[in-house]
């Protein structure tokens, strides 16, 4: 069973470091929430760490540049962590060849083209068609705010045939910018294993995004950890996966099943919905403050 607080600062002193998502939780693709913003203020404040951890496509900095423009202040923060950062890895490493179709946007070009320095000296990564691809990396529709994933249907079927393997660099499926919900990579790396597809995860619930902020952070097993998000798929399930508590924000992307106030979950309505989801958080808030 969940139980359901109204602060962060009830259950913050239990904790040593925070995991704390981005999109739904801290900002909603366009501002940042200022309550959530204060929230980890005052866990620094307190002596506690926090990590900006996220299913962005994009190197890190490309993420605290963002968080720059839209005002989030840096003492609301120690570290940020991305998907972007541990696909990258994998993608020099050479997990899908070194001649890549790139499914994504111009913001994502970061991804290839800001080599980290322990990589300066590995074979390139180049772009290619998908007719000439050794595999595929995917942050991203082409057309976030128009397409879906059945619209790369004909394109990945003809790489399922090829046996070209997708790394997926966001394990998100959709997250909301702004009112409009748009479709991430998660979204097409699950259709290309829905074709008969493979595709790899570097991002939440994926063990590597985990290992990379703990090392980082240089947080030993002892560390006392809370994960804090709205993704029931993602954070809520990572969290159980590395055996770390979780604060459920429902107010992101389910918040429609938990009532009309969105600040303040039906708690019946909550504990269903998590029964049918198998998950169950430690903790549960309407919005992080």
């Amino acid at each position: 069973m969940t139980q359901i607080i109204e602060n962060l600062s009830q259950i913050g002193g239990d904790y040593d470091a925070l995991f704390c998502d981005l999109w739904g939780c801290l900002h909603n693709g366009k501002q940042p929430y200022a309550s959530a913003v204060s929230a980890l203020q005052k866990f620094r404040q307190a002596g506690g760490r926090v990590c900006l951890m996220t299913n962005a496509p994009r190197p890190n900095q490309y993420v605290i540049a963002q968080l720059d423009r839209m005002g989030v202040p840096r003492d609301a923060w120690d570290l940020v962590v991305s998907s972007g950062d541990a696909a990258q890895d994998a993608m020099f490493a050479g997990a899908v060849g070194r001649k890549v179709w790139h499914i994504g946007t111009e913001k994502d070009d970061g991804f290839f083209t800001d080599i980290p320095k322990e990589w300066a000296d590995a074979p390139a990564i180049t772009r290619v068609s998908l007719e000439e691809a050794e595999g595929i990396v995917a942050s991203g529709p082409f057309d976030e705010a128009n397409e879906a994933p059945e619209d790369y249907r004909a394109r990945l079927m003809m790489a399922r045939e090829r046996g070209l393997v997708l790394l997926c660099a966001n394990p998100d499926v959709v997250v909301d910018m702004g009112e409009t919900r748009i479709y991430c990579a998660g979204a097409l790396a699950e259709f290309y294993e829905d074709l008969g597809g493979k595709s790899l995860y570097f991002g939440k619930p994926h063990p590597p995004i985990y290992d990379r902020a703990r090392r980082l952070m240089e947080l030993g097993d002892e560390a006392r950890i809370l994960v804090v998000g709205d993704g029931i798929r993602t954070d809520v399930k990572g969290a159980q996966q590395e055996a770390l508590d979780c604060l459920f924000v429902t107010g992101g992307l389910a918040a429609e099943a938990f009532g009309s106030d969105v600040e303040n979950p039906d708690a019946d309505l909550l504990r269903e919905w998590l029964a049918t989801q198998q998950l169950a958080p430690r903790y549960s808030i309407g919005r992080l403050r």
